[in-house]
Order: structure tokens, then C-alpha cells, then sequence
């Protein structure tokens, strides 16, 4: 009898900040995390509207930030990268 043990390794996710501008009503949140779940590699996308804080987790191989921040122009939003 023969088993395989071979197992996959999952794709290493990377939590990416960005701080937006530009919105001013509620509705505009999830108009900007429909824009970011559309990507590849984008496996969650909260927008914070309080703190004009967007959590992204992706596959930094797959998406990156300048990506991400390209979806949010898409979607009528100004973002960039926060360090915290």
C-alpha cells in the first residue's frame, strides 16, 4: 500500500493598509471593496469608513499595491499605501 504525502502549500497572504480620500457617504465603502474583491489574488477588502482606512488581504505575487490602489482610482477614490 502506497500513500502520497505530498500537500500544497497556501499562498502566502499579505494584510496591505491604505488610507483613502475622497469618499463621503457610506455607500461609497462597498463600491471600493467590490472594486478591490474583483482582483486576483484578493482574498478580503474592509473598507473602514470612520478612519478612511482600507484592509486589503492578498497574494502579493498575484496583485500588488500599486494594483490595488489603481482599483480604488477606478472606483472614483484616491488611495496610498499606509504604514500602519
Amino acid at each position: 500500500m502506497t500513500t502520497d504525502d505530498t500537500t500544497t502549500a497556501a499562498p502566502a497572504a499579505t494584510r496591505t493598509v491604505l488610507r483613502a480620500e475622497g469618499f463621503s457617504c457610506p455607500s461609497c465603502v462597498s463600491k471600493i471593496e467590490k472594486a478591490l474583491r474583483s482582483l486576483p489574488g484578493v482574498s478580503d477588502a474592509t473598507v473602514h469608513f470612520a478612519s478612511s482606512r482600507i484592509e486589503v488581504n492578498h497574494d502579493p505575487s498575484v496583485t500588488g499595491v500599486d494594483e490595488l490602489v489603481h482599483a480604488v482610482e477606478r472606483a472614483g477614490y484616491t488611495a496610498r499605501p499606509s504604514a500602519f
